[in-house]
């Protein structure tokens, strides 16, 4: 579940690290309110006025503003709640902006100069261990950073039962380039991070940037935050920031019947039950000539109800050429599918795109049955070879 910087800076605070003053705002005159109390609680005399939506590049993409009177609090909050924010991770159709974040500049002068890190904590699947990725050219250009410099990205590996070690916080605030006071204000920052990311059953925690203030304090001044959907059940107030509204609605509804499902770009929707026989099944339609339009497992215990609820979500895609539903019956009874797909052709009505059927295992003769004896106009294969050849054909008739 992926949170707001907002959301994910109230976490950060419950583990001491350092975070702007700030408060979300859903209108304008919120905004100006905000501000003035941030004026009343630091010695800021400017502020930064940021989207909230799920995506990085929001500065790039005009959702990030920096205010120096309560005139210019105003009219960029104007501009940018209810705004299509387009950014690099958006996608070309953007993102509504439904609130706010304003919180106090941290860029002010002093003695020192402001100094911007990159800094994440992640879950590296390859080596099954956390790591912690950083760089002392923080910002906005990270990746560039990553593309023309990958010798200013660092890594730090974390043993699994040991946790990050303060030896690795040192070097870490060594590599970065930091002393005196800022090397400590880091290595407490280090330490309280990864307290947070590890409590939180989190699979993401990126800070960028790291800013070091010109009085030598170090301040999360983003915060991206990702916590495994598996873990929640442990932390029922993080439930509570779950925003629909920034999820794809496709995936919002198949999660309310316990379905696994990831829009994709394609134009083959495809029905399967078990991850790995979804991922078989996507290659398949790639090696026919396809595009699979999504990722859908029905799970091991897939009944009609679900088998209809999954039928519609792939129906609502208008990319959607065909459909192919492939199931093994272990667990699952292949009879149950076959009647739910019935079931989804009487509720749903006339279906205009070709639907290719392949059952094998428990019950997949009496599923075939319920399927002939419908009188619907089903595509039936016996094996993956012979589905790819249907996709294959039905597609070609398609673009004929």
């Amino acid at each position: 579940m992926d949170l707001h910087e907002y959301q994910a800076k109230s976490i950060l605070r419950n583990y001491n690290v350092p975070i702007p003053f700030g408060s979300i705002a859903f209108t304008t005159q919120e905004a100006v309110r905000v501000a003035k109390k941030i004026s009343e609680k630091s010695n800021s005399d400017y502020w930064a006025i940021k989207a909230q939506i799920h995506a990085g590049g929001r500065g790039k993409g005009g959702g990030v503003k920096i205010a120096k009177t309560l005139e210019e609090v105003k009219d960029f909050a104007s501009q940018i709640i209810g705004m299509n924010l387009v950014t690099n991770q958006t996608g070309v159709n953007g993102k509504k902006v439904h609130k706010i974040l304003v919180e106090q500049g941290i860029y002010y002068k002093g003695d020192n100069p402001v100094e911007e890190y990159y800094l994440s904590i992640l879950l590296n699947r390859d080596k099954g261990k956390f790591v912690v990725i950083y760089s002392p050219k923080g910002g906005m250009d990270i990746e560039l950073v990553a593309e023309q410099t990958p010798d200013l990205v660092y890594m730090e590996e974390i043993q699994p039962g040991l946790g990050l070690q303060k030896y690795q916080a040192r070097k870490i605030a060594f590599n970065l380039g930091l002393s005196d006071k800022a090397y400590n204000e880091m290595i407490a920052f280090i330490d309280n991070l990864y307290k947070a990311f590890i409590r939180s059953d989190a699979l993401l925690l990126e800070i960028n940037p790291v800013v070091k203030t010109s009085d030598n304090l170090i301040i999360a001044a983003d915060a991206k935050m990702s916590i495994d959907d598996n873990a929640l059940f442990r932390h029922p107030d993080f439930l509570e920031m779950r925003d629909i509204d920034e999820e794809n609605p496709a995936e919002t509804e198949a999660s309310q019947y316990g379905l696994s499902f990831v829009k994709l770009d394609g134009n083959v929707g495809c029905m399967v039950n078990g991850a790995g026989l979804a991922m078989a099944t996507m290659d398949i339609i790639k090696f026919s000539g396809g595009n699979p339009a999504n990722f859908l497992d029905i799970g091991g215990n897939a009944n009609e109800a679900k088998v209809e609820a999954g039928f519609r979500i792939i129906l609502e895609d208008p990319n959607v050429k065909a459909i192919l539903i492939n199931i093994f019956g272990g667990i699952v009874r292949c009879d149950r599918v076959a009647q739910g797909i019935v079931d989804a052709y009487k509720a749903i009505g006339d279906i205009h795109i070709p639907v290719i059927v392949r059952l094998q295992g428990t019950n997949a003769e009496a599923g075939k049955k319920i399927i002939d004896e419908s009188g619907l106009e089903v595509l039936s294969a016996n094996s993956l070879q012979e589905s790819a050849n249907l996709v294959h054909q039905v597609l070609a008739d398609f673009s004929k």
